[in-house]
């Protein structure tokens, strides 16, 4: 099996240790992730996740799905100490969110959409404003295999989304506000707001 190869392959490599980040431009990044059915052992899917895990914090990052490591599984981490400033906090929905695993994710819309700059660590040095649902209603199973369902909102639900998203072959860059888009530099010197009002109103582009 292609699939357990890989694992097998990046375990044996990268053991212990962060994997190296898979680039946009990579056709992994825009696969529809296999849904996770037994292709590979429970000792090695759970190597598998520490080596996301420490490629997640090495990054830093707030999320690392599989494909961002170049393994075409519906795998996905999160963990989010949101050291941010009060204000954009509270202006974000931002909250933390302590680290877990979720597999064979799945969301639904169960709020308004609001709008915020991202990135994402496999398109480094830009951000643009993505619209989201604030609130999504969201599944996966956790590595025991038990299923969990779960309603995340604000920032947290933004991780969920993004992160989900790339299992689908779906980068953050299809959803965004183009207009929008900047250079981490040119983000922080303009528009690094708690909210991207400002941003809009220059670059001229909607907001929900």
């Amino acid at each position: 099996m292609e699939t357990a190869r890989l694992v097998a392959e990046l375990v044996e490599k990268y053991r212990g240790g962060p994997a190296p980040l898979v680039q946009v431009g990579d056709p992994v990044l825009r696969r529809v992730a296999e849904t996770v059915d037994g292709q590979v052992d429970d000792d090695l899917l759970r190597e598998l996740v520490e080596i996301m895990f420490a490629t997640m914090r090495d990054a830093p990052g707030v999320g690392v799905a599989a494909p961002q490591i170049g393994i075409p599984l519906r795998i996905a981490v999160l963990g989010d100490p949101a050291e941010v400033a009060a204000e954009v906090a509270q202006a974000r929905g931002r909250r933390p969110l302590a680290e877990f695993t979720i597999i064979n994710p799945e969301y639904a819309a169960d709020g308004p959409e609001i709008a915020f700059y991202e990135g994402c660590l496999s398109m480094p040095g830009y951000q643009a404003v993505v619209h989201r649902p604030e609130s999504v209603t969201a599944t996966y199973e956790d590595l025991d295999g038990v299923r969990h369902t779960e309603r995340f909102t604000g920032w947290p639900a933004r991780i969920f989304q993004h992160e989900t998203d790339h299992l689908a072959g779906a980068i953050y860059i299809d959803k965004a506000e183009t207009r929008s888009l900047a250079t981490n530099d040119n983000y922080t010197q303009h528009w690094a707001q708690p909210t991207p009002e400002r941003a809009a109103a220059a670059l001229d582009f909607p907001l929900p």
